[in-house]
């Protein structure tokens, strides 16, 4: 299992685009098994629903972790996009 810790930078937090974002990155990595812990709870990263329902706000951290065949390089895509300063839409 691979895991990093990032601090979510998107001003308005992960609403419904970024999760959007998030889990159509998460369906690249089939057979990979992915889980969010954060202070608000942890859930397995596989609906929109799940991560929206916590709430992430700008400045939350977040622990990704990954296990599967590619599992690195999962989890630096999937928590790069945590990181990632979405901007709906684009000035």
């Amino acid at each position: 299992m691979t895991e990093k810790t990032v601090k979510i930078k998107n001003k308005a937090g992960i609403h419904c685009r970024p999760s959007s974002a998030i889990l159509t990155a998460v369906e690249d990595f089939q057979g990979h098994a992915f889980n969010i812990v954060t202070q608000k709870g942890k859930i397995e990263l596989n609906s929109i629903l799940n991560l929206l329902a916590l709430g992430l706000q700008f400045g939350d951290d977040v622990t990704v972790k990954v296990s599967g065949a590619k599992e690195k390089e999962a989890c630096e895509k999937i928590a790069g996009l945590f990181e990632y300063e979405f901007d709906f839409p684009p000035r």
